[in-house]
């Protein structure tokens, strides 16, 4: 058993050994119950030590993968339990109902009581967003001939949509064709069929940290490790991810670099162009999720448009500004590669949703959504200062100067419980809160709160937050 250990890689040889194993087993290479060489087999084959190969099948004991059985050998471990998304490493043993994870936060996100103040979600009020036109769409397109309402389409998606989305791209001196465009249902399937495409389970992948928490769980989902990247003050920490890295060899990193989730900083033309070398460097690609494009009134560089889809898989929706019942998403990337997503999407959706695609094809055609977009911004813009000052009244700081965007990244004060304590208890009283842990795969970041803007305007969620804050535990 040949594991392809590197002598000169930074990681020490028993853990190389450790994670070639782990994967192996999580790709199904090897099976439970499957005989693993012995000590003396595992050294020689690997040019190792036996005391390494020792210690590496130690610990693999110990996580529970392997089993030793006396005179036997070693053995893989038992069936594989049922995947499930909740995070073992924020919650060992066996998870409490409301543990405060990724699939906590989107769970109480969706609640559909409209009493509840949303602080938590990642969507617009309902009366910021284009109903009236889209209910005009839905009948023009119903009055339409042509109009596509019964078949499933082209597998790449309703074409003269593609069409203005390639004309969006341009605006951002990003070239593709009609044809290297697939519309998904969702900037969320984007990335659920990108990680199908190129992870297999046990590949790691670079994710912020603070970071867009759905990335985490669609990791778990695909049994990917997430290598989490410090974000500062000034972006995202590139000498902290050159070393993950080269440690690590990681196959993506998952960038949301627009108007970053929660944070809201965007990279800077100097960090883009080392982003890319450093990719380039270490062998691994970029999805670059552009969900908030529409939010920045002057975009800052794209890597798609530096990179020329050499590494950088482009990605984006309407949810956001539109309608999240109009699931309407997209990738742009290398011809090749699109058609390989493409095919994914087919096997395991069969679908297009020409019905949304068809409606947003007509808000972008006749200008409306160009109009919708800057008044979105605008009501931001006016909303945004009095939310700050009602909250930093509160004791709650500013991590970065809110310029443009949906949210605030804010920091509790000393006095106040831990962001995971107050979410559990603002539930109680009607209120959302997205606590800061829930979008580190580290846990770090205990201390802050990502708060919608539009969602916060009534005053319940300063109210609930000032008496929670004085609250004894």
């Amino acid at each position: 058993m040949d594991l392809q250990l590197k002598s000169a890689a930074a990681a020490p040889l028993q853990e190389q050994v450790v994670a070639a194993l782990r994967a192996a087993i999580a790709a199904k290479t090897l099976l439970p119950g499957e005989r693993l060489p012995s000590i003396r087999k595992l050294a020689a084959a690997n040019r190792i030590s036996p005391f390494t190969a020792v210690e590496a099948y130690d610990r693999l004991i110990a996580q529970g993968l392997i089993t030793a059985k006396p005179k036997s050998g070693f053995f893989v471990a038992g069936r594989e339990a049922p995947l499930t998304l909740i995070d073992r490493a924020a919650s060992p043993g066996h998870a409490a109902p409301e543990t405060v994870d990724p699939v906590w936060m989107m769970r109480q996100s969706l609640s559909l009581d409209d009493r509840v103040v949303h602080s938590a979600c990642g969507w617009l009020p309902d009366s910021w967003l284009p109903e009236a036109g889209i209910r005009r769409a839905l009948r023009g397109i119903a009055a339409m001939p042509g109009a596509q309402l019964l078949q499933y389409g082209h597998p790449l998606g309703y074409l003269p949509l593609r069409q203005q989305i390639r004309m969006r791209l341009a605006e951002l001196d990003i070239a593709a064709a009609p044809e290297t465009i697939l519309l998904t249902d969702g900037a969320s399937q984007a990335v659920d069929l990108v990680c199908r495409h190129l992870l297999q389970p046990g590949d790691a992948v670079l994710v912020d940290d603070p970071g867009y928490f759905n990335y985490h769980a669609v990791l778990r989902a695909h049994r990917a490790r997430a290598l989490p990247v410090p974000m500062t003050r000034d972006g995202v920490d590139l000498a902290a991810m050159e070393r993950l890295a080269a440690a690590e060899h990681p196959k993506l990193y998952l960038a949301n670099q627009a108007i970053q989730n929660p944070t809201g900083l965007s990279l800077a033309p100097g960090q883009a162009h080392r982003l890319l070398n450093l990719a380039q460097r270490h062998d691994f690609r970029i999805v670059e999720d552009d969900v908030f494009r529409d939010f920045q009134a002057v975009p800052t560089p794209r890597l798609a448009a530096l990179d020329g889809f050499t590494r950088v898989l482009h990605l984006g929706g309407f949810s956001k500004t539109i309608s999240a019942a109009l699931r309407v998403g997209f990738i742009a990337g290398p011809a090749e590669t699109i058609r390989h997503l493409a095919d994914l999407k087919l096997a395991t959706t069969f679908g297009n949703n020409q019905g949304a695609a068809q409606v947003v094809h007509r808000l972008l055609e006749d200008g409306s959504y160009r109009k919708h977009v800057a008044a979105l911004r605008e009501k931001l813009r006016k909303a945004t200062p009095p939310l700050c000052r009602r909250l930093e009244a509160l004791g709650l700081k500013l991590w970065t100067e809110a310029e443009q965007g949906m949210f605030l990244w804010m920091e509790l004060p000393k006095h106040a419980p831990d962001a995971e304590v107050l979410a559990a208890r603002a539930i109680g009283r009607g209120v959302v809160l997205a606590p800061g842990s829930v979008f580190s795969p580290s846990r770090q970041w205990k201390r802050f709160l990502r708060i919608n803007i539009a969602q916060s305007i009534p005053a319940r969620l300063t109210d609930v937050l000032a008496a929670e804050m004085k609250a004894k535990a």
